[in-house]
C-alpha cells in the first residue's frame, strides 16, 4: 500500500469550484436517491437529468448498474462491499460536485449508516436525500429486472428486501412515492424542489 505521507494533492493549483460553478452558473449539489430496486431511482433520475438540462443547468447520473458494470465490477454485496461501492461512489461525485457539476446518484444504499457514510465524504451541505418510495410489494410486483424472482429463488443472495435489509431514511429532503406518482410526474416534483437550490 502506497504511503500517504507520499501522497501531495495539488487542488488549491486547480480551479476552485466557486469559479467553476461561476462558469456553468448553477450550484453543485449531489442528489442522493435512495429507495428499493423496482421503486423506480433510475428512471426519475434520467428524467430528472433531462429536465434540468432542458432548463439550462448541467447534471450527471451516476447509476447502480452502470457503476457495477465499470468501476466497481470487483465488487459483490455483502455488507462490507457495499460499503466500498458507496465509498468510491461518493467519492467520484465530490469529484463533480468540485467540478461545479449537479451529479444525481441513483443507488440502493440500503443502511442509514452506508448514507451517512456517503453524506460524510460529500458533505452536509451538499447532500441531498431523496427517498424514492414505494413499498416492497409494489417494487416486487415490477420486478422490472426480474430480481426479486431470483431473489425468493435463491439465486441472488444478500438482495435487499428479500435477505437484506433496507433501512427508510430518517429525515429525507425529499421523499418521491412512487406508488402514488408516475415517473415523470415524480421527476417533475423533485424539479421544483430542487431548483431554486442549484440556481446560481
Amino acid at each position: 500500500m502506497v504511503s500517504q505521507a507520499n501522497i501531495h494533492p495539488v487542488f488549491e493549483q486547480l480551479l476552485s469550484r466557486k469559479e467553476r460553478a461561476a462558469f456553468l452558473k448553477q450550484k453543485s449539489k449531489v442528489i442522493w436517491m435512495t429507495g428499493l430496486s423496482g421503486s423506480g431511482k433510475s428512471t426519475i433520475a434520467g428524467l430528472l437529468e433531462r429536465k434540468l438540462f432542458e432548463n439550462g443547468y448541467f447534471a450527471q447520473v451516476l447509476d447502480g448498474d452502470n457503476i457495477r458494470s465499470g468501476i466497481n465490477n470487483n465488487l459483490g454485496f455483502s455488507m462490507e462491499d457495499r460499503m466500498e461501492n458507496i465509498r468510491r461512489i461518493a467519492e467520484v461525485a465530490k469529484l463533480y460536485l468540485n467540478s461545479g457539476i449537479i451529479t444525481i446518484c441513483a443507488f440502493v444504499s440500503p443502511t442509514i449508516e452506508i448514507r451517512n457514510f456517503a453524506k460524510h465524504i460529500i458533505g452536509p451541505a451538499d447532500f441531498l436525500e431523496v427517498f424514492v418510495n414505494a413499498p416492497l410489494e409494489v417494487c416486487e410486483e415490477r420486478d422490472v429486472k426480474g430480481l426479486y424472482k431470483k431473489a425468493r429463488n435463491g439465486e441472488i443472495k444478500d438482495f435487499t428486501g428479500i435477505d437484506s435489509p433496507f433501512e427508510n431514511p430518517i429525515a429525507p429532503d425529499l421523499t418521491l412515492h412512487t406508488s402514488q406518482t408516475s415517473a415523470p410526474e415524480s421527476a417533475e416534483i423533485a424539479f421544483r424542489y430542487l431548483q431554486p437550490l442549484l440556481t446560481a
